[in-house]
């Protein structure tokens, strides 16, 4: 067997509390018994929801059933903006999710990685930012420490791994630059 290298692992204890796995414990209790089977009008139930675990949650935020938030109490939404349905919101490291902002369905929005450099992979933590006025287009990957800037647009299934520049139009895997974003007047 030539070309492996025998790595010693040596044991990565969890980064996470016991509180921390108890919260997220019954949190995913919650999710499965009061989120996600609640009619899909009921925007307000579920702000509620997420509020009793610590969200900070703005006036008229929608909350699809379906999308999945691992950690409410690292979660920001600012007024008017949405969750939509199945996106994920893995906010290990926290999200904050702009005013009149939209994340739509199956995308997702990761704050929480591995560091692939050291043999155990330990966890690894950085905020995702999603600015007032943003467009997270269907089925897009937001990675770890990434901010998207003002009135920017996230192109449907691109995966962005660097900051996005306000009012701009990106996509594809790895996301580029496609144009900026200019407002048409009615």
């Amino acid at each position: 067997m030539t070309g492996i290298v025998k790595v010693d692992v040596s044991y990565c204890p969890s980064p996470f509390s016991v509180s921390n796995k108890l919260a997220r414990l019954l949190w995913g209790a919650v999710w499965v018994v009061l989120f996600r089977p609640s009619p899909r009008p009921c925007h307000a139930w579920r702000r509620l929801l997420l509020r009793a675990f610590g969200a900070e949650i703005g006036r008229g935020v929608h909350l699809y059933p379906s999308c999945r938030i691992a950690m409410p109490w690292k979660l920001q939404m600012g007024d008017h903006s949405c969750l939509g349905d199945a996106a994920i919101c893995y906010n290990i490291g926290g999200v904050r999710i702009g005013a009149h902002s939209t994340v739509s369905q199956y995308s997702h929005l990761c704050s929480s990685s591995h560091d692939y450099e050291r043999p155990n992979m330990p966890q690894t933590f950085a905020p995702v930012e999603i600015a007032d006025q943003v467009w997270i287009a269907a089925d897009a990957f937001i990675g770890p420490g990434v901010t998207v800037g003002q009135g920017a647009v996230v192109g449907a299934r691109a995966s962005v791994f660097k900051d996005v520049e306000p009012w701009t139009v990106v996509g594809g895997n790895p996301a580029k630059f496609i144009k900026k974003r200019e407002l048409k007047r009615d």
